[in-house]
């Protein structure tokens, strides 16, 4: 509709969706509805492709280990991977936000799902290590390891820098510095999923996966791929700096 200048005017529906377009799609497919709750963003767009890669990934997982007696390095596959869904769900969450209160909202439930995911993973990573040391094994040599290292570190280096650019922007001289930087915490977090799904590939190489679990390669190749050909998509570009 047409306002008395001859301008057609802008409905405040569709504001920011230009601002938001996602990598692929048209504007406003990965955008929440500002009557939407924040709970419809875990399956708008392409998340619901995600969320069927991400739970298959977790089932073949969790059934892989729980046919087998649980024993103390039961947990460490179950805390891992609980770590890497949270995060999963902690970045669908977000994705969809573009107006300040559902930014502002959204970052605190996403805040709050991945410090969840760091303690499940801190979990995780003291459950192997004790176990190593009570039987004298080797840390950190198979690709397993070394990949599952760079990554607690990634999650543990992404966490801090999180919480004190948005709860303590002071830190890095004022706020207008901490958001200068939110575009690198967000192309870190894709990249620090890609190599929490890495990881568990190379889990299935394992002697411990082949001689007691036996999850197959293939099967986590799948759901990995499917998890991100369904949160990649709904990528904004303008939040990236694209």
């Amino acid at each position: 509709m047409a306002s008395a200048t001859g301008i057609p005017e802008t409905h405040s529906s569709n504001q920011g969706r230009g601002e938001d377009e996602p990598l692929l799609g048209r504007a406003g497919d990965a955008s929440q509805q500002e009557d939407q709750g924040l709970q419809f963003n875990f399956f708008i767009g392409t998340a619901v492709i995600a969320q069927v890669g991400i739970w298959i990934l977790a089932a073949t997982i969790w059934a892989s280990v729980f046919v087998q007696p649980l024993i103390l390095f039961s947990a460490h596959p179950l805390l891992n991977s609980a770590g890497i869904l949270l995060t999963t769900q902690a970045i669908l969450l977000l994705q969809p936000t573009h107006t300040p209160k559902q930014k502002k909202q959204g970052t605190n439930i996403h805040a709050a799902l991945n410090i969840t995911s760091i303690l499940t993973l801190i979990a995780g990573l003291v459950v192997i290590e004790y176990n190593k040391i009570a039987h004298s094994g080797s840390h950190f040599e198979s690709p397993h390891a070394i990949l599952g290292l760079i990554t607690y570190i990634f999650f543990f280096l992404q966490a801090i820098v999180g919480i004190a650019q948005y709860y303590t922007p002071g830190l890095f001289g004022s706020t207008a510095n901490a958001k200068s930087i939110y575009k690198y915490h967000r192309m870190s977090g894709y990249v620090i999923l890609v190599l929490s799904l890495a990881t568990v590939c190379a889990a299935t190489q394992t002697g411990f996966n082949k001689n007691i679990l036996h999850m197959q390669l293939w099967a986590i190749v799948v759901a990995s791929v499917i998890t991100l050909v369904g949160v990649l998509p709904r990528i904004k570009k303008q939040k990236l700096g694209l």
